[in-house]
């Protein structure tokens, strides 16, 4: 059961009308070990690449579409936003086969002209989908800050490998409830808001679009628009199309208008619903 205040505790840990600079967290001792007993907050956690890819998998394997679809959609009227961005790593887990860390660069940073540092990831892991990140190690990672993103916005790591594992290992602990009617006119609104896009609509006017149907703030409705872009629902027909300005948008990046929706990965996770 949702418990308000362990949920208060870890929220204010991290914001107060934005978020709190690192130095200034706070955080009694007492309050973190009673968010941590309501299951809010977590020790840091310090695992390796293969042994996270290893249990993504060994969850991902006892975790039904059925409820990923049913959390999803229900999501959509309680806004329990951290079911909703289940969906998502629920689908990036069924990408993944068991492989060892396969190092490749994956940034540059320069001093006067010259390579100085170089940030690596794992070849395999990128290869997989766009927007995947595979770190060989996450040393006491802070899973706090996962989990207040996930419960404010729905996710905002989604396709790091470490936020796959976090987010698979709470839903599995979930008792899913069969959505609403409400739920499933909600996301035919969605639909409709989708399919209704003039061709040359950026994400950002999608997002604009969407506070009609969906009671949200803006993050969350870009959170929503990426998960649905991660797993193909949003899918761009080209990724040779222009960037307007500087943005955060990772999976949903290169869809426009034009591309509407992709119907058959709809008719996998909601058919049965919409029918």
């Amino acid at each position: 059961m949702p418990d308000k205040k362990a949920k208060q505790i870890l929220f204010k840990s991290f914001w107060k009308n934005g978020w709190i600079d690192t130095k200034d967290r706070q955080l009694l001792k007492e309050d973190f070990e009673y968010a941590k007993s309501k299951g809010y907050m977590f020790e840091p956690l310090t695992i390796d690449h293969n042994e996270c890819l290893e249990k993504i998998i060994s969850i991902r394997d006892k975790i039904s579409l059925e409820n990923i679809s049913k959390a999803f959609l229900s999501s959509l009227s309680s806004k329990r936003l951290d079911l909703r961005s289940s969906l998502s790593s629920y689908f990036l887990s069924h990408k993944f086969k068991k492989h060892d860390y396969s190092p490749v660069v994956s940034g540059t940073s320069y001093e006067n002209g010259q390579p100085k540092y170089h940030s690596y990831t794992c070849k395999i892991c990128r290869d997989v989908q766009y927007g995947v990140i595979g770190d060989k190690n996450y040393v006491e990672r802070d899973l706090n800050v996962l989990n207040f993103e996930r419960l404010k916005w729905g996710g905002v790591r989604h396709g790091e490998l470490i936020y796959t594992l976090f987010d698979l290992q709470q839903f599995e602990k979930e008792t899913i409830e069969e959505p609403l009617k409400e739920d499933i006119n909600i996301f035919k609104n969605i639909l409709n808001i989708i399919e209704t896009s003039e061709p040359n609509d950026y994400p950002g006017k999608l997002e604009t679009r969407l506070k009609d149907v969906i009671k949200s703030s803006k993050p969350e409705r870009q959170a929503l628009i990426e998960i649905l872009a991660s797993i193909g629902i949003l899918k761009p027909k080209s990724y040779d199309r222009p960037i307007k300005g500087k943005n955060d948008w990772t999976f949903v990046e290169y869809w426009r208008g034009e591309d509407k929706y992709d119907q058959q990965t709809v008719e996998k996770y909601f058919g049965t619903h919409l029918k």
